[in-house]
């Protein structure tokens, strides 16, 4: 992978904690259920994803079906 792409995946690692905060705090009604918060947590993933990368999660798996995931 190009130093480019692990800075971007590294940065993405680092704030995911901040990110998800966020999200949690200012946009999941209470009223949601488990799977609807999921949705919402996935939504936003797929944008930050689409921010830095270009495409979603799932684009990239099938773009890159040789690849390992990496769980860091």
């Amino acid at each position: 992978m190009s130093l480019e792409w692990n800075f971007q995946r590294t940065l993405a690692k680092v704030n995911y904690r901040i990110h998800t905060d966020a999200i949690k705090e200012h946009l999941i009604p209470i009223q949601l259920t488990n799977a609807q918060t999921g949705k919402v947590y996935a939504s936003e993933a797929d944008l930050l994803n689409m921010a830095l990368f270009g495409m979603t999660a799932a684009q990239w798996r099938q773009a890159n079906p040789d690849q390992k995931r990496k769980h860091t």
